[in-house]
């Protein structure tokens, strides 16, 4: 296998390496898209929304404070504020009921302009998701084979998924959460020393360090008690999903009950951990509760003795009160903030590890596309190994002549599928030459290489659609009548026309409603319509049983006829045919010649070949004998 070293770590304390600065840092180019005026006048319009929406909401408190003082005046005047109404024109009465109006208005208002700045700011957004998700998507295509072995495909995707959801939900916290928290904060503290007295902001300051000190302090204690929750979470349901996939092997060793006991260790886990989840959230809310209650109560109290000593009005006592309130709303999330905002940047983090990750392979400054003249194939002196303590190839020459088949064979681990992938240069070789027409392979475009080589390899994977579209994934702008006509070379058309929905039957996960022989028939149908004028055959059937593999046999010899053919075989009796034929062991060319030459050697390969007549006519003779005894009862039935 190969290493593991060139994968970047994404354990916690890698991941600590890039704080909110550092990841804010780059994700503001897509936030701030350039060449996007449209977005960028959102981003302004946003902002300047959320000030005003700021704006609207100290004045809220005020309205309140104003209609309050009104009340108070009315109704301390007694008769006295009658007659006079009804000489002014009732403007006393009148205006506490107008100044609750405007209250109510600048409710509504704050409220609107909170919803149209965050539905202006989602289409930045989102525009950012989809454009970080599409570069990373496309960096993983062009990262090195050895990366993608050494990483489970449902991790990558899983980066890709928690990194979109991170990006959103870190624009969203960030622009629509704090930075109008923090904002709102220092405009409460600015008023309350306008307005009163710097005593006030004081106290208000301190209750907020506090309330944010011990809501931090919390959090952390709260995530490690998450994280057990959700271990054990995951623990019961690997549990349950084991087991009922097993549910033969679960009634053929009678192991119910030892199932359900393992279940119930492993829900007793979760339900400690999930009563330690929701206690340590009481804990949390109370202590935020009576922190913020305390700092109110003391505010409360020094706007009361102003209001006795006649230094504010009543409505002050109102306006403190609203104030803290509209305050407490954002405060009362700081806690869910501070760690959705830490999850974010986790997964924020780890997508843009994986953007930052360079290819192993990379085509040279000045990289220039493949000439095909005649298409021959030479590997001079190749050198390779995955690790450098094991070497795979040592010294491999040869040639594939153009319009000839070489056909490559050898003990499982010669080295034979590495050839392969050094061809479609997934490896770059230790040392030695791999050349295309007298072309360097590692001089040229790696999409020029892979357009002129076709590939049908052992184990054939389907994308989840239709056959049709399989089928034209070897050249996409092909016709439907190119489509059909690959089909019918493959000898699949028919199995195709009889299908209900034709071309557009659907194939499955990986392919799986086929059959190995239809998968590999749609494979080489694929491979017919790019129309390579190399080939390249990796065990395209030895994992098929002897008559579809012949079936298969006949459409790969139509496939490779007039092509610079390299089949890589398990199974000899599929290179009879061959031109030349190289056998590998241990990395090393130890024979080659044709099949009768190589035979009358008595080497590697005769005794390879021995080996598998003797497989085969045993197989033979058990199938014989299989058939016989089911002649027989029938006979006696």
């Amino acid at each position: 296998m190969p290493p593991t070293t060139s994968v970047p770590s994404t354990s916690a304390a890698a991941r600590k390496a890039n704080g909110l600065a550092a990841t804010w840092t780059k994700l503001w180019p897509y936030l701030w898209p350039q060449g996007r005026p449209d977005l960028q006048r959102r981003v302004f319009i946003a902002f300047g929304l959320l000030l005003v929406a700021k704006g609207v909401t100290m004045v809220t408190p005020f309205a309140f404070k104003w209609a309050t003082d009104a009340l108070v005046a009315v109704t301390s005047n007694g008769n006295q504020a009658t007659e006079a109404a009804a000489t002014a024109g009732s403007w006393l009465w009148k205006s506490p009921i107008l100044l609750t109006i405007i209250y109510g208005i600048t409710r509504i208002l704050m409220a609107v302009l909170t919803q149209v700045r965050d539905g202006l700011f989602a289409k930045v957004a989102m525009h950012a998701v989809r454009n970080l998700a599409l570069q990373a998507f496309e960096h993983m295509h062009r990262l090195s084979l050895r990366f993608h072995l050494e990483r489970k495909t449902g991790g990558l995707t899983r980066v890709l998924e928690r990194g979109r959801e991170g990006i959103e939900e870190l624009s969203r916290l960030m622009v629509l959460t704090l930075i109008p928290t923090i904002l709102e904060f220092a405009l409460v503290l600015g008023l309350l020393a306008w307005e009163f007295d710097w005593v006030y902001s004081l106290v208000v300051f301190v209750m907020v360090v506090i309330y944010l000190a011990y809501t931090y302090k919390a959090t952390q204690w709260r995530i490690s008690i998450r994280k057990q929750m959700n271990d054990s979470d995951t623990d019961a349901n690997t549990k349950a999903v084991d087991s009922l996939l097993n549910y033969e092997t679960v009634k053929y060793f009678g192991a119910e009950q030892r199932e359900t006991a393992r279940y119930d260790r492993s829900m007793e886990r979760y339900e400690r951990a999930s009563t330690q989840t929701y206690t340590s959230l009481a804990v949390l809310n109370a202590g935020q509760a009576v922190i913020f209650s305390i700092g109110m109560a003391i505010v409360m109290v020094l706007a009361a003795r102003d209001i006795m000593a006649g230094r504010v009005s009543v409505g002050s006592f109102v306006l403190v009160n609203a104030m803290l309130v509209q305050l407490y709303i954002p405060l009362n999330f700081m806690g869910m903030l501070y760690r959705e905002i830490k999850q974010a940047l986790i997964d924020i983090d780890d997508m843009f590890r994986i953007i930052e990750q360079n290819p192993e392979i990379q085509d040279k400054p000045g990289a220039k596309p493949l000439e095909i003249k005649q298409a021959v194939v030479r590997f001079e002196d190749v050198h390779f190994s995955y690790i450098p303590e094991r070497p795979i190839l040592k010294g491999v020459s040869f040639e594939v002549p153009a319009g000839h088949t070489v056909a490559i064979v050898g003990p499982s681990g010669a080295g034979k599928s590495t050839i392969s992938r050094l061809l479609f240069r997934f490896y770059e070789p230790t040392s030695g030459r791999i050349l295309i027409d007298g072309q360097n392979i590692a001089d040229i475009q790696q999409t020029s290489l892979r357009k002129v080589i076709g590939m049908v390899p052992q184990d054939t994977v389907l994308f989840n659609d239709t056959i049709g579209y399989n089928i034209q994934y070897g050249r996409w702008d092909a016709s439907p009548e190119e489509v059909r006509e690959a089909a019918r070379l493959a000898q699949i058309d028919r199995f195709i026309s009889n299908l209900p929905e034709g071309y557009d039957t659907p194939v499955g996960e990986r392919g799986l409603k086929l059959s190995g022989g239809e998968k590999q028939r749609v494979a080489i149908a694929r491979t017919i319509l790019k129309g390579p004028p190399i080939l390249v055959l990796d065990e395209a059937t030895s994992a098929l049983d002897t008559f579809t593999e012949k079936e298969i046999q006949d459409a790969l010899d139509r496939v490779s006829r007039g092509r610079t053919t390299l089949v890589i075989a398990h199974r000899l009796s599929t290179v009879i045919g061959a031109d030349e034929i190289i056998v590998l062991d241990h990395g090393r060319v130890v024979e080659r010649g044709n099949h009768t030459s190589l035979l009358a050697l008595g080497g590697v390969y005769a005794s390879m070949w021995n080996r598998q007549r003797e497989a085969d006519q045993a197989r033979e003779t058990l199938k014989r004998a299989e058939e016989e005894e089911r002649g027989e009862e029938s006979v006696a039935g």
